[in-house]
């Protein structure tokens, strides 16, 4: 009996209760923000494994945990040294226990907090694993959204 079908599956766990890992995540992303704004480049990687990759909003990708810490430094000293943003997790799927995808909305924001913008610039998909009882970001990629005319 042939049990090969064309039928796209959905792929989601549901056999553990996720609420402890929907907060985990979301404090990792938390912590990504907070380095962001504080321009602290050690916090903003603190949750990437040695070997994630991450692709930056206008499409370098950088592998390697510390080379990801080499560019937030030098960005954050420059480009982007006067740069804040407020960060949303919009979306989590538990693809297996512990694999994750998750979806991120970013908002330019003042250094006093002020939101710039009302809509999203930008959005990110965070490829996350749970390894020794962890969540760790093991991709990300950004991605600008163009200003509505």
């Amino acid at each position: 009996m042939d049990t090969t079908t064309n039928e796209a599956p959905v792929v989601e766990d549901t056999t553990v209760d996720h609420t402890e890992d929907i907060a985990a995540i979301k404090r990792l992303v938390a912590d990504v923000e907070e380095g962001f704004n504080n321009k602290d480049a050690e916090l903003m990687v603190s949750g990437f494994t040695a070997n994630a990759s991450a692709g930056n909003a206008v499409g370098m990708v950088i592998t390697g945990r510390e080379a990801l810490l080499e560019a937030g430094r030098k960005g954050l000293a420059g480009f982007l040294k006067d740069e804040y943003a407020r960060y949303e997790v919009t979306d989590i799927v538990f693809l297996r226990p512990d694999v994750a995808v998750a979806h991120k909305a970013a908002r330019a924001i003042t250094a006093e907090g002020d939101l710039i913008d009302v809509d999203p610039a930008m959005v990110a998909l965070y490829v996350l694993v749970k390894e020794n009882g962890r969540w760790w970001t093991a991709a990300r990629h950004n991605t600008l959204v163009p200003k509505a005319n």
